[in-house]
């Protein structure tokens, strides 16, 4: 069984490995069966860096490449087609650097915007509301620069992203053509029979982006007004229009000889001979024969420029039915035929001749920093244009240039220069509260200098050199010399100021002319207090030849003055004396009191301990006091037991005179106590009170002081005695000779002035000698005059009325100092223009017209008047160009600065015999006075036109006109605002050069103006002078000066707040005058209108001390008479004093000394009894060991005065207690106060300061203590104590001087301004004044009349002599006047007022008075005149502009006479052009169920503007539309549905559907695709108030019913509410109801009123 398992297994793994080999070579096999498709493929990688040595295109890139099969995992190479394997490397462009400078992006234009619709194949929706989205695209690709040659995007991708190709558009929605409402129907075009009545309208916006096109514009209908009685006038004559102007083709035999008139050069020929006949003719004949040749010479224009030729047009004239058909010219008898030919000037086109050379460039120089020059080049005019001829073009031009050559000169460049900075000034930062100072010469600290700001030529000697070494060349080349050696290389300029050109050279910002500056402020001398008085001493000990002495005390400096040690007073001062001595015994201390005879008590000595000390007081060797008195040993007591037992003497007091004098002594005192008494018997006694007080005499030298004292020093004088070496150079002009200085040393007693020299000691006196640095002089150094400035042009100068003057300055660079040569005086000249020549102003000339010329008779042979050689022709004349002196000048001159050019033929008439001729109009007759009487001018007529009757009808052929005479009066008033208050100009600086605001100059009285305009009789705006005026109306005003905030001075420093250590001191300054007008403002104040400065100080621990009186003597409480000893009471006084060198002096109060510190003031002890110890005070303690570790004791000891008797002993005389932290023992570190604030010196306002610190001594307890205890410690300060500092200085605002005026912002009007303005030279700084808001003003112009010429309205379209045709329009060129305003009257005035204006309407140039126009004959179908522009529109979606083009429209409508020529009428034509400022126009349907109407939004009603797809009487605002089954567009623009159903909306928010409300339905949660509302739609014409949130939507249950009363279940409900209402306010009352009080209680227990009182506190 197992061999059968076993075998079993064995043969399903043979066939398993079978079935895998066999699946195995089938997939084989199956890469090259099925359907022909590999299962393999090869993939490749993105393509790597391009890598190479060199940029350009030699770099290669590779990639990966491999196998892949279909299922996306990879296999091996041998699997893949090798044939189709693709690439793994390429040739490559390697992108560098400097590429970016070859290739960039080329963005090609974006193309026509596509519907996403026609791209995603989802077709548009058929209602378009607000447009459709979009896409355009554009061709980007990389390029080279230079020619524009395509490369490879990955050489442009390497510095800058590929510009995106493609943006979303958006396509507007198709606009139909918007046309107006009709006009009323016009009057029926016959008065009898069948007419017709027309009415138009016009085009306001043309259909775009494929909307509807334009409707007929026109509507007909026909009329019958009555029968007509007679027939109808059927035919017409109809003009045509004039031909194209042609030269009549030669036809000798055509024309009369007898109207040929003979060539010039005949005519010519016969003149000659008819001169050799008459030669005989006087000379003045001959003259005045010349000039008349020479006048007609000019009339005629001969010559190629002119060439003018008379030729000829015609026109048809037929007669036409009222159907439009023509007929025979027969058919029309009753009308006479018109001219068909006239007289007119050929065509001829301007001839000009080619470009001439171009100019040489403005620019000589080269300088690639500035602009390029200009050249130009011309043409002439070989032929004027004549007849209607092409216009002549520009005749010159001009491009830009640069200089070529060898030779070209660099450009002159221009620099910036400023003077020295003038003297650093405090007093113009002076507020005005320091006006105060009287004495402003010690002024120091922050303060403002100026300096000079001009304009050189940088490069002048550079260009003088080279214009020099040129001229040498040229000199030289003509010598036949060339110059040895290029010198350019080698050039020295000699150091000199430039000369200053106008500031209006230099470009960019020009240095600053004011700067802060720093006045250093003098530093007092402080010194210490004066030392005790020396020993008696000689004067030298090195040469004791005097007996005399002196005393000396001396004193230090603590803090050096500016200036040095000769700023301060006497150090020294002297006392004579006798005996003086150099070394002397200097006592330390006594020895302990030895009793003579070794005895244990009594009498005995104290021996000294002396050291040997110099008059300096410092230790020298014993050996040099040999000469002195060495001190004697002093008697001392040792008390026996039964003796008195005193203390020690206290150490002397004191002096109390420091000198003496007849009236003071000097005295000192010391003290000592009783310690115990005697015994009764055998003891020696206490000494009585007197004995235990010791006064000594001291300070025994009388008064006499002396010192010496110095005087200032002089100035630096040049030393004669000193050799010439120590002379400066002049090759080194920085260092300066030695010179000296002296001042005058005196000896000075005290108290009684100078005594001679010998009084005071030689050895302490003041040198009065120096040597010092001579200070080097300055030259004044000026630059040369600038160059004279130019001279208006004569046209300039007749426009001032004031002459014209020149000036030139000069700048002083360098002030003289130090006896320098001073500055010449003249630094600004000015002298008057010398008479300019005139200006070439040139001008037209006309000459005579020449005569009338006619059609050429062959051609009008059998026309009208053909035999009288009479009607209509053309005539030219002659102009030329002048000067304004009447010289000829070239033809160009006028075409370029002339106005325009006459014209040079004009229609002309010769008269037929039936013709009326007239002469012309004389002028009118002159008034006798203004607006009185009338004026008249007259005509004849002339020749047989007087026997004439047609020529006497007046009103054909007025003979005379009449007009009222013209008024002059004239009437003036104000027009516009006030100006600005304008201070009166003048040449004003301030002392430093600058406007500083709120500047007497700058505040003050000024004025103010307003324009005065003048009109005359006919309210026209004629010249202010007309008036009597000079343009303004003049007031008073004025400028408010600024005032500052004014503060107090600064009161004194307050008292140190701490007596100990270091504290602060505060002192104040309160407010007095608040700013106002712009004035400076406050610094920051506390509530009181006051501000603080605070400073930390120190005070010595050691100024004030507790001095301490001697004790009393003892009150013993239990008096025993016979001992006197026992208990007992000392007391004494103990004062806090003010402690100076010489010892305590003041009494001052309590709390200025430690209390700590203060010593015992009482005592209780007992007084020792006979032969008992005495033991001495104690003495101090000894100082515990740092650090206080709790471990250490200290001590203090008494010494035995009194032994006691034998067999007792003395008390202990040793004290120990432990040193404790803080209580007995103390650490000592530096504290180190903040910085104080920045002080200044006294004399100064602002700048650089000191602050400072201070150093305390702090014990461990924290409390402060004198810094002797640190300083004996050894602890290191590390702390800077003082620092600079800077006050900010408060700099006033500065401000520039007033421009010049500008010119009139309008040339004419009422509205003209002028304008100055003013710049922030220096801004304001810290508390200084603030700039004023007004940097500009402006004044009214004096009104000037606006002129200019505006055409007249077309006259009516004139067909001579017949009804229809073509024919002329004209309209007149006249002048008017306006005020400029743009609602502005225009009105005609004489063309006179014109005349220097050019011929020009609204800038075009090419006058038209006179074209061709069109009248329909009876019956015709035509179109009407162009309607006006219609407003400008934009393209606008939801009132935004699109980026499309505005446009403006107008249309002709057609216009139709007779029913049956309708159908010939022709198209209804409409024309848009681009405009600016387009409006956006909404369109909305208007109006109810029975009228309805499409308006726009500016009002005017239009038809094809509304949207279609809504229906009317809808609002078209809902988006999308309401087009759901039972919904519609409520007011409010929300699709809602009809009454009785509901709104089912979807996620979005948007009405999905609308449904029938069969109950009350609550939605469910997990219903998520859609929000059921139980509502319905209000109907919208009903007005109802909604709330905000619940638009258009009320509750389903109504209580009205269908017929407006309400329904049953309203009563119930209400009937339950009344109900519910009763129970409600039941239970309220049985709660609130009171229970009933007994009676018996009611009287005790009355409750008090209870009184509310208002405390003040706010909550109540």
């Amino acid at each position: 069984m197992g061999f059968g398992v076993r075998g079993a297994r064995t043969a399903f793994l043979c066939l398993w490995r079978l079935f895998v080999l066999l699946c195995g070579f089938s997939t084989t096999h199956s890469q090259t069966t099925g359907d022909g498709k590999s299962l393999y493929f090869w993939e490749t990688g993105p393509w790597g860096r391009c890598m190479g040595s060199e940029c350009g295109p030699g770099g290669s890139q590779s990639r990966a490449v491999w196998c892949a099969h279909v299922e996306g995992w990879t296999t091996l190479h041998t699997n893949c087609l090798q044939s189709t394997r693709p690439a793994n490397q390429q040739s490559c462009f390697r992108v560098c650097d400097w590429h970016k400078d070859l290739y960039d992006w080329r963005r090609g234009p974006w193309n026509q915007c596509v519907p996403i619709s026609l791209r995603t194949g989802t077709g548009r929706t058929g209602i378009c509301l607000q447009g459709e989205e979009g896409i355009q695209n554009r061709e980007v690709n990389c390029a080279l620069k230079a020619d524009g040659s395509p490369a490879d995007d990955a050489i442009c991708e390497y510095f800058e992203p590929k510009p995106r190709q493609e943006q979303a558009c958006l396509i507007p929605c198709p606009q139909n053509c918007v046309v107006t409402e009709f006009t009323p129907w016009t009057t029926c075009s016959k008065t009898c029979g069948l007419g017709l009545q027309n009415r138009i309208r016009s085009v306001v916006a043309p259909p775009l982006f494929g909307g509807l096109p334009c409707p007929n514009l026109t509507e007909f209908q026909t009329c019958a007004p009555r029968a007509c009685e007679s027939r109808e006038t059927a035919f017409n004559l109809r003009v045509g229009g004039w031909s194209e102007c042609k030269m009549p083709s030669p036809s000798p035999t055509s024309q009369p000889e007898s109207s040929v008139a003979p060539a010039r050069p005949v005519r010519q020929a016969r003149r000659r001979k008819g001169k050799e006949r008459k030669a005989n003719r006087d000379p003045e004949m001959h003259e005045l024969i010349k000039n008349k040749r020479n006048r007609n010479r000019l009339n005629r224009q001969e010559g190629d420029l002119w060439k003018i030729e008379v030729g000829y047009q015609s026109r048809q004239v037929v007669c036409v039915h009222r159907n439009g058909s023509t007929v025979s010219i027969s058919q029309c008898p009753h009308w006479s035929l018109p001219e068909t030919y006239q007289s007119c000037l050929m065509p001829k086109e301007c001839v000009i001749s080619e470009w001439g050379k171009w100019s040489p460039c403005s620019r000589t120089c080269s300088d690639p920093s500035i602009p390029q020059g200009t050249r130009s080049r011309s043409r002439q005019v070989l032929r004027l244009p004549a007849g209607g001829g092409a216009q002549c073009p520009q005749l010159e031009e001009s491009q830009t240039c640069e200089p070529r050559g060898d030779g070209v000169q660099p450009c002159a460049t221009y620099a910036w220069r400023t003077t020295e900075w003038r003297e650093c000034r405090v007093e113009a930062l002076l507020s005005q509260q320091d006006r105060r100072r009287g004495n402003q010469t010690g002024l120091c600290g922050g303060g403002v200098q100026n300096r000079e700001v001009y304009c050189i030529q940088a490069n002048a000697e550079l260009l003088n050199y080279i214009n020099n070494n040129k001229d040498k060349q040229e000199g030289q080349s003509l010598n036949g010399l060339t110059p040895s050696v290029p010198p350019l290389l080698s050039i020295t300029f000699e150091i000199s100021a430039s000369q200053p050109v106008d500031n209006r050279l230099c470009a960019g910002p020009s240095p600053s002319n004011t700067q802060l500056c720093h006045i250093p402020c003098p530093v007092e001398c402080e010194l210490s207090p004066w030392g005790a008085w020396g020993p008696c001493t000689f004067e030298n000990c090195d040469e004791r030849v005097v007996k005399k002495g002196f005393k000396f005390r001396r004193r230090k400096i603590t803090n050096y003055p500016t200036g040095g040690e000769s700023n301060c007073p006497h150090l020294v001062e002297a006392i004579p004396c006798d005996d003086p001595s150099c070394f002397t015994w200097q006592l330390l201390k006594l020895e302990e009191c030895i009793p003579d005879d070794d005895m244990d008590c009594g009498e005995g000595t104290q021996n000294p301990q002396v050291r040997c000390v110099n008059s300096e007081g410092k230790e020298v060797e014993r050996e040099l006091c040999a000469e002195a008195v060495y001190p004697a040993p002093a008697p001392c007591v040792v008390p026996c037991p039964k003796d008195c037992a005193l203390s020690l003497w206290t150490a002397w007091s004191t002096c109390s005179q420091t000198c003496s004098s007849k009236t003071a002594e000097g005295k000192q005192m010391r003290t000592r106590a009783i310690l115990a008494y005697n015994a009764g018997e055998g003891g020696s006694s206490c000494p009585n009170t007197t004995a235990l007080q010791e006064v000594r005499n001291c300070n025994e030298h009388p008064c006499i002081v002396y010192h010496w004292q110095t005087g200032p020093w002089g100035q630096c004088a040049e030393d004669t005695t000193t050799s010439n070496l120590n002379v400066s150079s002049s090759a080194d002009k920085s260092t300066c000779a030695l010179g000296m200085q002296t001042r005058k040393v005196i000896c000075m007693k005290v108290n009684v002035g100078q005594v001679p020299p010998k009084k005071c000691p030689e050895a302490p006196r003041p040198e009065s000698v120096r040597p010092c640095l001579l200070p080097c002089k300055k030259d004044c150094i000026v630059t040369p005059f600038s160059e004279w400035t130019e001279c208006p042009t004569s046209c300039e100068a007749a426009a001032n009325e004031q002459k014209s003057k020149q000036t030139r300055y000069r700048v002083v660079i360098q002030m003289p100092a130090n006896g320098g040569q001073e500055c010449p005086d003249v630094h600004y000249e000015e002298k008057d223009c010398e008479t300019p020549s005139v200006c070439l102003v040139y001008r037209w000339k006309t000459h005579k017209w020449r005569k009338c010329l006619l059609v050429a008779w062959s051609i009008r042979k059998d026309s009208k008047g053909a035999q009288e050689n009479c009607g209509a022709g053309v005539q030219t004349r002659a102009i030329s160009c002048r000067q304004l002196d009447g010289t000829m000048a070239d033809f160009v001159q006028c075409l370029k600065f002339a106005n325009s050019m006459p014209a040079v033929s004009q229609p002309c008439q010769l008269p037929c015999r039936d013709d009326c001729q007239l002469t012309n109009w004389s002028k009118f007759s002159p008034c006798t006075s203004d607006c009185v009487g009338v004026r008249t001018r007259k005509r004849a007529l002339v020749g047989k036109s007087k026997k004439k009757d047609k020529c006497k009808n007046s009103q054909m052929y007025p003979l005379s006109e009449t007009q009222y005479c013209p008024c002059d009066k004239y009437n003036a008033q104000p027009v516009g605002n006030w100006s600005d208050c304008i201070l009166p100009e003048g040449r004003l600086e301030s002392a430093l050069g600058m406007k500083v605001q709120g500047d007497v100059k700058e505040c003050g009285q000024g004025y103010r103006y307003q324009a005065m305009v003048c009109y005359d009789q006919e309210n026209r705006l004629v010249e202010t002078s007309r008036c009597n005026s000079h343009g303004y109306i003049e007031e008073a005003c004025i400028v408010p000066c600024p005032s500052d905030c004014k503060l107090s001075e600064w009161s004194n420093w307050s008292r140190c707040s701490k007596s100990c250590g270091s504290g602060v001191k505060v002192r104040s300054k309160w407010l007095r005058e608040k700013p106002y007008n712009g004035g400076r403002p406050c610094p920051k104040l506390d509530h009181l209108n006051q501000m603080y400065e605070v400073v930390p100080c120190v005070s010595d621990c050691s100024q004030y001390i507790w001095v301490a009186e001697p004790w009393s003597v003892w009150k013993v409480s239990n008096v025993d008479l016979k001992e006197n000893c026992g208990e007992g009471v000392q007391t004494r006084r103990v004062r806090c004093m003010f402690n100076t060198v010489d010892g305590p002096t003041d009494a001052m109060e309590d709390y200025l000394c430690d209390p700590e510190e203060m010593p015992l003031g009482t005592r209780e002890s007992r007084l020792p009894c006979p032969e008992d110890c005495v033991l001495s005070d104690w003495s101090p303690w000894t100082p515990c060991d740092l650090p206080c570790s709790g471990r250490g004791d200290r001590e203090r000891t008494a010494f035995a005065l009194r032994l006691p008797k034998e067999g007792e002993d003395c008390p202990v005389s040793m004290q120990t207690e432990p040193c404790l932290l803080n209580r007995n023992c103390f650490h000592y570190s530096y504290n180190i106060t903040d910085w104080s604030t920045c002080q200044l010196s006294a004399n100064a306002v602002c700048g650089i300061g000191v602050k400072t610190r201070m150093l305390d001594c702090v014990r461990s307890d924290g409390k402060s203590v004198d810094l002797k205890f640190c300083k004996e410690l050894g602890l290191e300060k590390k702390w800077l104590m003082n620092a600079s500092c800077t006050v900010e200085c408060p700099i006033n605002c500065q401000l520039s001087d007033w421009s010049a005026w500008s010119d009139c912002s309008q040339t004419c009007g009422l509205e003209g301004k002028m304008w100055r303005r003013r710049t922030v030279v220096q801004a304001s700084q810290g508390d200084g004044r603030p700039c004023p808001s007004q940097m500009e003003q402006w004044k009214p112009c004096p009104v000037r009349p606006c002129y200019k010429w505006q055409y007249g309205p077309w006259s009516e379209c004139r067909v001579e002599e017949v009804v229809c045709g073509v024919g002329l329009r004209f309209r007149t060129l006249s002048c008017f006047v306006s005020d400029g305003s743009s609602d502005g009257r225009s009105s005609i005035v004489d063309e006179e007022l014109c005349a220097g204006l050019e011929q020009a309407v609204d800038g075009d140039k090419n006058i038209v008075l006179e074209e061709t126009c069109t009248l329909p004959c009876p019956g015709d179908c035509y179109l009407m005149e162009w309607s006006d522009w219609s407003s400008c529109q934009s393209v606008c979606v939801k009132g935004q502009r699109l980026d499309f083009s505005p446009v403006q429209v107008r249309s002709r409508a057609v216009f139709a006479q007779e029913p049956e020529n309708i159908a010939q009428c022709p198209d209804q034509e409409w024309q848009s052009r681009p405009c600016t400022n387009g409006e956006c126009y909404e369109y909305r349907w208007m109006g109810d169920s029975v009228l309805i109407w499409c308006e726009r939004s500016d009002g005017i009603n239009v038809t094809g503007g509304c949207p279609s797809a809504l229906p009317p009487g809808s609002d078209p605002s809902c988006d999308p539309p309401c087009d759901k089954p039972e919904s519609f567009c409520s007011e409010d623009g929300l699709c809602t549905c009809e009454e009785g159903y509901t709104e089912v909306l979807t996620a979005e928010g948007q009405l999905e559907q609308c449904t029938p409300i069969p109950v009350l339905e609550i939605p469910t949660a997990g219903d998520k695709k859609s929000d059921v509302k139980t509502s319905r739609a209000i109907n919208p014409t009903l007005p109802t108030t909604i709330q905000p949130g619940r638009v258009g939507r009320t509750w389903y249950l109504q209580p009205f019913g269908p017929d407006g009363k309400l329904k049953t279940w309203v009563y119930g409900v209400a009937a339950g509410v009344f109900v519910l209402l009763v129970f409600i306010v039941s239970m309220i009352y049985l709660a609130c109801k009171k229970p009933k009080k007994p009676q018996r209680r009611q009287n005790n227990n009355r409750l008090k009123p209870l009184t509310l009182a208002y405390d003040g506190d706010a909550d109540m």
